[in-house]
C-alpha cells in the first residue's frame, strides 16, 4: 500500500471549501469557500494568497479564456476580474434562490461550463445539471438532489456526475461537438446505510491522465480512484472526515489539492481532525489533465 504525505497548504480554515482549480498560465490554485462567500487564490512558488468576497455563495468557478474567472453564485453568473476585483453580472440564476444554489461544475473541451445545483431541502430530486455556453444557461434535463462530481473523460466522450444524496455516480455518453448527452449508466453505487458499511458519499471529482475518476468521499475521510468501468482502484486516507473536491496541479499536474469542510461538523470531529476545513495537498504517481477554459 502506498504511503502518502498529506500536508496543509495554508493555515486557513474554510467553512465549506470547494472547487479547487489549477490555473496553469498563472501557476496558481483557485478555490472557493461557499459559506464563507469568497474566492481564493494561492501561488505555491511564492506563498502569496489573496481572496475576494462574494455577494452570495459561490458554487463553482471556471477559468475564462478572456481573463479572470466565471463565478457561479447563488444569485447567478458573474465575471470576476482577478486583477482589480471588479465583478460584472452575466446572467441571473435559473432557479428559486430561496431553496437552490449553484454547486459543483467543470468546463468541457469546447469551452462550456457544466454546473449542477443543490436543492437545499433535500426532500426530492429538484436540482439540475446546467450547461452554460457563451453565457447562455440551458437545463440538461438531468435531475438530482445534490448535483456533484462533474468531470470529463480524456477522449471527451463521457461526462461524469454524481448525486451525493443517493450516493451514486453516473457516466453519460457525451458528444462534445453538440453538447448532447446520450445514454447514462451508474458508474458506482455506494452504500446508503450509515449504520453499516458506510464509507462516505461521493462529492467533487477529477479525472486523471489515464482516464480514471477520482472522487472525494464526504464523511468517508478518503479519496477514491475509480476505473472507467467503476471499479475502485486505490484509496487515499485523509486527515479530515469531509473532503469535498480535488484538483491536479503543479507544473507536472501530480500535486493533488483537496478542499474540505469545517462548518456544522461535530465538535468531537473537529477536535479529532483539526485540519478540517483546510486546503490539503499530496503528491500522486499519475498526473491529472489540464483544466479546460470557459469561452465567453
Amino acid at each position: 500500500m502506498s504511503t502518502y504525505n498529506i500536508q496543509p497548504v495554508l493555515p486557513i480554515r474554510m467553512q465549506l471549501g470547494e472547487c479547487p482549480l489549477w490555473h496553469a498560465a498563472e501557476a496558481a490554485l483557485y478555490w472557493i469557500d461557499i459559506d464563507g462567500r469568497a474566492v481564493h487564490r494561492h501561488i505555491p512558488a511564492t506563498g502569496a494568497h489573496q481572496h475576494w468576497d462574494m455577494p452570495s455563495e459561490p458554487g463553482c468557478i471556471a477559468i475564462r479564456a478572456a481573463g479572470g474567472l466565471l463565478v457561479a453564485l447563488r444569485s447567478g453568473l458573474i465575471v470576476l476580474n482577478t486583477r482589480n476585483g471588479e465583478m460584472t453580472p452575466v446572467a441571473d440564476a435559473p432557479y428559486d434562490q430561496r431553496t437552490t444554489r449553484f454547486n459543483d461544475g467543470r468546463c468541457d473541451a469546447a469551452g462550456r461550463l457544466w454546473v449542477g445545483s443543490i436543492y437545499e431541502p433535500r426532500d426530492h430530486a429538484h436540482a439540475a445539471l446546467y450547461c452554460i455556453e457563451r453565457d447562455a444557461i440551458s437545463d440538461s434535463g438531468k435531475r438530482a438532489t445534490v448535483s456533484n462530481g462533474v468531470a470529463f473523460s480524456p477522449d471527451n466522450k463521457t461526462l461524469y456526475h454524481a448525486d451525493t444524496t443517493t450516493h451514486r455516480i453516473f457516466a453519460c455518453d457525451y458528444d462534445v461537438r453538440s453538447a448532447a448527452l446520450g445514454a447514462s449508466r451508474v458508474l458506482h453505487q455506494f452504500s446508503t446505510d450509515k449504520q453499516n458499511n458506510y464509507g462516505g458519499r461521493p462529492d467533487g471529482a477529477a479525472v486523471d491522465s489515464e482516464g480514471n475518476y477520482w472522487c472525494a468521499m464526504y464523511e468517508g475521510g478518503r479519496l477514491l480512484r475509480l476505473s472507467p468501468q467503476g471499479d475502485i482502484l486505490s484509496e487515499i486516507a485523509l486527515p479530515v472526515r469531509c473532503p469535498t473536491m480535488m484538483a491536479f496541479g503543479g507544473d507536472d499536474l501530480r500535486t493533488l489539492y483537496i478542499t474540505s469542510v469545517s462548518k456544522n461538523r461535530p465538535a468531537a470531529e473537529l477536535e479529532q481532525h483539526p485540519l478540517s476545513g483546510n486546503l490539503l495537498s499530496v503528491r500522486v504517481d499519475v498526473a491529472g489533465l489540464p483544466e479546460h477554459v470557459y469561452l465567453a
